[in-house]
């Protein structure tokens, strides 16, 4: 199984999945699982191997587990990063804030903490892949979300500010395109959570809070030194009207 694709027996035929995890045990349990749900699977157990797959473009997302020898899960985001924008799931132990954080920060899209069963992960791999869907053909000419500088095309997740590319998440486009669609208002966090990770707002989960800031500084400032996105007191956040 492992470094290889498993196929769905079926004939069905749905998104490919990479899982990068040392564990071989909850790496069978997994795939097995993705299999019946009908994904494409590859399996890597080895850090380096996974970044090379996951460069490939080969895959619709990656599901990588934090605690890896020798190059941790959190390292191979990075350099994941440096190169592709492919959604990334992390795998957390359950209750470890600061991997979960840097891991965000990184630019994962969301995180699984362990263990998990193979449903859950479904699940988030699912609401992850439902909002990076690209449609195909051209945008229609009234899909085009516009607020001062910012345009955003949803359908086919591309993004700019002032004329220059956004490079975006997943994640990170799903947040700035509900704020978009509500500019000059606030959105709550449970909106926002539900909106673009697909999965109910927690109490003391600050996954929505390093989304933005990641959003934030890639935005910039305006001219009079604020940011397009403002932190609004008890209510969420708010994208400024230019």
């Amino acid at each position: 199984m492992v470094n290889d694709f498993k196929l769905p027996t079926d004939g069905r035929l749905m998104a490919r999945v990479l899982l990068i995890d040392d564990d071989a045990e909850l790496l069978a349990l997994l795939a097995d699982y993705l299999v019946e749900e009908g994904f494409v699977v590859r399996v890597e157990s080895e850090s380096e191997r996974g970044i090379a797959q996951a460069l490939t473009g080969d895959h619709a997302i990656v599901v990588l587990d934090v605690m890896m020898p020798r190059l941790n899960g959190l390292e191979a985001l990075r350099r994941i990063r440096q190169r592709s924008t492919v959604p990334i799931l992390m795998l957390t132990a359950r209750g470890d804030d600061v991997d979960r954080i840097t891991g965000l920060e990184l630019g994962a899209d969301d995180y699984v903490p362990k263990p998990c069963t193979p449903r859950e992960l479904v699940a988030r791999i699912r609401a992850i892949l439902r909002r990076t869907q690209v449609a195909s053909g051209p945008e229609p000419s009234d899909g085009m979300l516009v607020s001062g500088g910012l345009l955003m095309w949803p359908a086919q997740r591309r993004a700019e500010w002032g004329g220059e590319a956004l490079q975006l998440t997943s994640t990170e486009f799903s947040l700035l395109e509900v704020l978009l669609r509500h500019v000059g208002s606030p959105v709550s966090k449970n909106e926002l959570s539900e909106r673009a990770l697909g999965r109910p707002h927690a109490r003391h989960d600050r996954s929505i809070d390093v989304h933005l800031s990641s959003v934030r500084r890639k935005l910039g400032t305006l001219p009079d030194g604020r940011s397009l996105i403002q932190a609004v007191h008890r209510q969420g956040y708010q994208l400024l009207k230019e």
